[in-house]
């Protein structure tokens, strides 16, 4: 029919040219009432633009209005309609002559300006590398770029390197609701999921680094943002002696060719490097861009460590020294720093770690300190002889204290007392030849004895270390009764207690000195595994044992006779020398020197060599950095974690940096030439910090507002009023913005209220809010 006809349409396809009887037919309607439809007739080679334009114009929603597309196939399931470049062939809408879809748009509101915390309900584990995103959000460029929609005719939805657009669109949603006046916090479950989804490192709830999260960000609104559809292969150059102004421009020519994007026009700059081979001077220049200075800290080459020494004197407490030693050396090393304060010579020093009442390890002494933590309890132990071998004349065995308990430990399998372990281990070193159970019991009865003290006395600061013990020096019993002998519960009520600590003592040198009435032990002794459980056995008929590898003692005690002969109170107590008191200050450092640091000359390590061209080989060159052009915005990260193949650490040297007036002039070669450069001056604009160690930590940020000028500080979910002279040390990242591009606030800055001083913005989420709306649709995308 002449109706039929007069919607044909003539479609040219690829290699012919068809015409297009039957258009898709679709339905139109907005989100806020999916029951008022009007129907609609697109080609196939139409694109998702014009369906969109016509949805607008149809139900007059404002150009200024940010809309989205959406495809509804059925009740429960709607599909994003993204690329609007794409054609309705190419999306797939038809299935049939008629194909029938519901579309919605979604507009916003106008936004306003407020002051929001990004909060992440349940899911405070990713929230601790959150505030990149929340510094990002301080940066005027960026987030203006985002907040006018410049960003939907820029998506990149074909470039293989990106994310289809999906870390855009998820990023400016999570602006959009932060700047849009509606919420005191947002929960970006939306944007979690999506960087999830793309870098698995940042599944799940576990603690990642602030500094990479920024880094990925960073890279991927860059691809999704990219203007250059097709990048284009192109051939480095070497200098080769042409001018640096040269070469540089030609670098930035060729990295605008393959990348240029939003974020390389406010983030990336220009760096210099210049690597030189040791064997034949080859000198190779390039120029290559960055999007932030990764500085290092200078490294202290000294180290602090806190030991408790434990003399052979019985009388003597332990005592807690803090010592200065080499961050590469071994345990050697500390052993001869103990010596200068002790006087004891290095060779008469066993190093452990203790944990829970016992040894967690024994070192050697050529093992290097980085495998000691700060937070390790490390024990230094006086021995009677040094150089102890493993098959020498003399042994050192370790000594657990453990308590046996009233009742037969039957459940296990056997009828032995259960034990408990308690107090603090022991190192001593005897004769090989007279490791005998009889000379064990006199030697330990004399390293745990001290004189009598007053059981209501206590002595100088403290609880920890390594204990003596009050009254605890008894008898060996003669006979049967040996010191590794277990009395039965009916000999333990006829024998006698034990004598006194100064009649035992008085008794040690000789046997003849010993009565002849059989005295009850004071604790038996057992051989244990390293862990003090399971008990192997010890010596043999004779009475003597051997040791084929490190000997590990139990000391068993009987709670009765441990009540009564142990003060574990007085044992626990130790003595703080007079090292301790000297306060331990820690470095401080002007960023400026970091910089230099940077820009300093280095070798390059084995694990990453340089090609050299001219000896056709890998050579370990020496390597400079030097800046050349510097962006808009210079994000500066603090290089505080620290990995080499022997240690692993934080490094929490104080890092001072300016407010204002930070200059770079002293540092970029490219000289400023006439007026229309660029200054070299940046004030910060926000801070991400970092509190914690390796392996846990806590992340907050400061930032400046956009609008007020007013400085903020962001924890979790929490707002404050920040003064500049608040701005913590602690800093990771730093976010600075050159003086040319910083502009005057444009509403003045709040005044706290004087019952709410710090103006607390609680975490809340959408769910009751004004907003709610947008932010139930981010959950729902």
């Amino acid at each position: 029919s002449n109706t039929r006809f007069e919607q044909c349409s003539v479609v040219d396809l690829p290699s012919t040219v068809k015409v297009e009887v039957y258009p898709v037919e679709v339905y139109l309607c907005l989100s806020s009432n999916l029951e008022s439809t009007v129907s609609a007739r697109f080609s196939r080679a139409d694109k998702i633009h014009a369906i969109h334009q016509k949805i607008r114009q149809h139900f007059n929603v404002s150009e200024t209005a940010e809309s989205r597309l959406w495809m509804r196939s059925t009740d429960t399931s709607s599909e994003r309609l993204r690329n609007l470049n794409m054609t309705v062939l190419d999306t797939c809408l038809s299935s049939g002559l008629v194909s029938r879809a519901s579309w919605s748009v979604w507009p916003h509101k106008p936004r306003q300006h407020l002051l929001h915390e990004l909060s992440f309900t349940g899911q405070r584990h990713f929230l601790k590398c959150i505030s990149p995103p929340q510094c990002l959000s301080n940066t005027p460029p960026l987030t203006e770029y985002f907040l006018k929609n410049s960003y939907l005719e820029e998506l990149n939805f074909t470039n293989p390197l990106g994310m289809k657009g999906e870390i855009a669109e998820a990023y400016a949603d999570v602006i959009k609701q932060m700047w849009s006046g509606r919420h005191y916090s947002v929960v970006p479950r939306v944007f979690k999921t999506k960087v999830g989804h793309f870098a698995s490192q940042f599944l799940g709830y576990q603690q990642h680094d602030s500094q990479e999260l920024l880094s990925f960000l960073l890279d991927g609104l860059h691809e999704d943002l990219n203007r250059v559809k097709k990048k284009e292969y192109i051939e480095l150059r070497d200098a080769d002696g042409r001018p640096d102004q040269e070469v540089a421009e030609e670098a930035w020519h060729n990295h605008l060719r393959r990348n240029d994007s939003v974020i390389v026009d406010t983030f990336h700059g220009l760096f210099k490097s210049t690597l030189v081979c040791p064997e034949c001077n080859k000198v190779s220049v390039t120029f290559d861009p960055f999007c932030y200075l990764s500085v290092p800290l200078p490294v202290s080459k000294e180290r602090v460590m806190e030991v408790f020494y434990v003399s052979l004197d019985p009388t003597a407490k332990p005592t807690q020294y803090r010592l200065i030693v080499p961050k590469a050396g071994r345990v050697i090393d500390l052993c001869a720093a103990l010596s200068q304060a002790t006087g004891i010579p290095p060779n008469q020093m066993a190093v452990a770690d203790v944990f829970n009442h016992r040894f967690y390890r024994i070192y050697q002494t050529d093992e290097f300190l980085s495998c000691i933590l700060d937070r390790d309890d490390i024990f230094v132990y006086q021995l009677s002889s040094g150089c102890v071998d493993q098959d020498g004349e003399e042994v050192v065995m370790a000594i657990y204290m453990r308590e046996r308990s009233h009742y037969r430990d039957y459940g296990s399998g056997s009828n032995s007392y259960g034990t408990s372990l308690f107090g603090h281990p022991l190192l001593m070193s005897m004769p090989r030849a007279q490791c005998t159970r009889e000379a064990l019991y006199q030697l330990l009865l004399k390293r745990l004895s001290s004189s009598e003290p007053d059981r209501g006395s206590s002595t100088e600061e403290g609880q920890s270390a390594c204990g003596s013990t009050d009254t605890n020096s008894q008898d060996a019993t003669d006979g049967d009764q040996s010191a590794g002998a277990e009395p039965s519960g009916k000999e333990e009520e006829d024998e006698e207690e034990p004598a006194s600590c100064a009649q035992a003592n008085k008794r040690l040198p000789g046997r003849r000195h010993y009565t002849e009435r059989r005295k009850k032990a004071l604790f038996t002794m057992q051989a244990v595994n390293s862990n003090g459980t399971t008990e192997r056995g010890m010596g043999e008929a004779d009475g003597s044992f051997s040791f084929s590898s490190q000997p590990y003692i139990a000391i068993d005690w009987d709670p009765d006779m441990k009540k009564k002969y142990y003060n574990e109170n007085e044992a626990e107590k130790y003595i703080k020398h007079q090292s301790m008191d000297v306060p331990h200050q820690q470095t401080t450092v002007q960023l400026q020197e970091c910089i230099e640091l940077f820009t300093t000359v280095e070798t390059l390590e084995e694990e990453n060599p340089w090609y050299c061209p001219t000896c056709k080989k890998h050579q370990l060159a020496t390597k400079i950095l030097d800046l050349w052009s510097l962006p808009e915005v210079l994000i500066i990260h603090l290089k505080r974690f620290s990995y080499t193949k022997y240690s692993r650490e934080k490094l929490d040297t104080i890092v001072e940096f300016p407010l204002r007036d930070l200059d770079f002039s002293g540092f970029l070669l490219k000289k400023t030439v006439n007026s229309t450069e660029p200054p070299c001056r940046y004030d910060l604009i926000a801070v991400s910090n970092h509190y914690g160690g390796l392996r846990d930590g806590h992340y907050t940020s400061y930032a400046r507002n956009k609008d007020n000028g007013q400085w903020y500080y962001f924890d979790d979910s929490k707002v404050t009023y920040a003064r500049e002279e608040q701005i913590t040390s602690a800093a990771y990242l730093l976010f600075y913005q050159r003086q040319d591009k910083i502009r005057h606030p444009t509403i003045p800055p709040p005044i706290p209220s004087s019952t709410q001083p710090e103006n607390h913005v609680s975490s809340q989420t959408c769910d009751g809010m004004d907003g709610a709306a947008s932010c139930v649709s981010m959950e729902t995308d």
